[in-house]
């Protein structure tokens, strides 16, 4: 039994805290924490059993690591905003705890996706003696565990892997974000790269695109190449890999809106003066954008989240499609988020349990793939989100 530390009260860190309070053996006492501790109170009062809240300015290591002294804390969640990664990292090593998140560090003024300011974090956590572990989510996270996964049990080698993210939900608005607008914007309008023949590769944003037919009566939907972080771990990590590209679906109607923001300017992330303040464009479009949050309740239809992976089993070409289904309402009837929130919460949940029940937890900083996949896959059925392995039909000259 342990005592954890949520940080962040939006979406995830809802489910976050539902999922936690679901398992008293593991989570014993809980703390979530945030600037705006009302957050914390609306949820508290949703869970089945008591839970601590607490305000805390995540940009301050030194308040991060007063909290987690005075609650006693044996694990720091962390799904608050990525700008804040490294104030928390701090604040756990100046505590001496462990440290999980879900997504890579951001910094404010630069739309740039990289591990390469938390992985060299990873010395000093060796010597404090406590493990960090980083994109505790879906993607990155549960499709780097799919790729260990299936590097361990279905391939020899694998030679190129396709993570493609599908929503099908609808919640009925003409324009919003299924997770923080800040975030989601910055991300979708970077230039894609994927990387192939051991280089980077970059294309324009949202230029390469084609057609996929998801399972689970969700069909055909338009795909978009995209650059995403857990690609940058796994071509360090998997053995044999030629080439590796992640994709994600978007409404053309989505796509629409962002367009003509992105050419009135407020997706912008530099600051424009108006009426003598300075602004930045893209955080103001936040403000007038709905909260993620509030979709819980408005959507229906399913998340599709997996890898089509492609290598070679003993001398044989082989191609295995992993994935998981999720539904929105389901979703929400159980934690009160829709499935975006639900399918990022619920790993991060599993994440720290690995941390905590001893399976991963060893000092530095790790990506998902470098630990057993086994464990977690199975606490990804355990825990509510399955997950199916197909077999397809390999391509000639694997």
């Amino acid at each position: 039994m342990s005592r954890v530390l949520i940080i962040g009260a939006g979406g995830v860190g809802r489910v976050v805290a539902h999922k936690c309070a679901q398992l008293p053996e593991v989570f014993s006492e809980i703390c979530l924490a945030s600037r705006t501790v009302s957050k914390c109170d609306e949820i508290a009062a949703e869970l089945p059993r008591p839970i601590r809240t607490a305000q805390v300015d995540a940009d301050d290591a030194q308040q991060v690591a007063s909290l987690i002294r005075d609650f006693a804390a044996e694990l720091v969640i962390n799904v608050a905003l990525p700008y804040q990664d490294l104030s928390i990292m701090e604040g756990c090593l100046a505590a001496g705890v462990p440290y999980l998140d879900t997504a890579n560090y951001e910094h404010p003024d630069e739309a740039r996706f990289s591990y390469e300011f938390q992985w060299p974090y990873h010395d000093r956590f060796v010597e404090r003696g406590i493990t960090a572990l980083l994109g505790s989510g879906f993607d990155p996270g549960v499709t780097n565990v799919y790729c260990a996964y299936a590097q361990k049990h279905y391939f020899d080698e694998i030679h190129t892997v396709d993570i493609i993210d599908a929503n099908a939900g609808d919640h009925g608005l003409p324009f919003a974000t299924n997770f923080n607008p800040e975030i989601n914007i910055r991300e979708i309008t970077a230039k894609g790269r994927y990387w192939e023949a051991g280089e980077w590769k970059e294309t324009e944003p949202l230029e390469v695109h084609r057609t996929f037919d998801f399972p689970g009566g969700i069909g055909p939907r338009e795909i978009y190449l995209l650059y995403h972080e857990e690609m940058e771990s796994l071509v360090r990590h998997i053995k044999g890999l030629k080439r590796i590209r992640f994709w994600m679906t978007f409404s053309e109607n989505y796509l629409t809106h962002l367009r003509v923001l992105e050419n009135v300017g407020m997706t912008r992330i530099d600051p424009v003066e108006f009426q003598g303040q300075q602004i930045v464009p893209l955080q103001f479009l936040k403000a007038l954008l709905p909260d993620p949050a509030s979709l819980g309740p408005l959507t229906k239809g399913k998340t599709c989240i997996g890898c089509v992976i492609v290598g070679v089993k003993d001398g044989k070409p082989r191609k295995v499609y992993i994935y998981n289904i999720c539904d929105h309402e389901a979703c929400y009837r159980e934690t009160k988020s829709q499935a975006i929130s639900y399918t990022t919460g619920v790993p991060a949940m599993i994440g720290a349990k690995m941390i905590l029940d001893g399976d991963w937890n060893k000092p530095g900083v790790w990506n998902m793939e470098q630990h057993d996949p086994d464990p977690f896959m199975r606490d990804l059925n355990l825990y509510g989100l399955p997950w199916v392995v197909d077999e397809l039909e390999a391509p000639a000259g694997t």
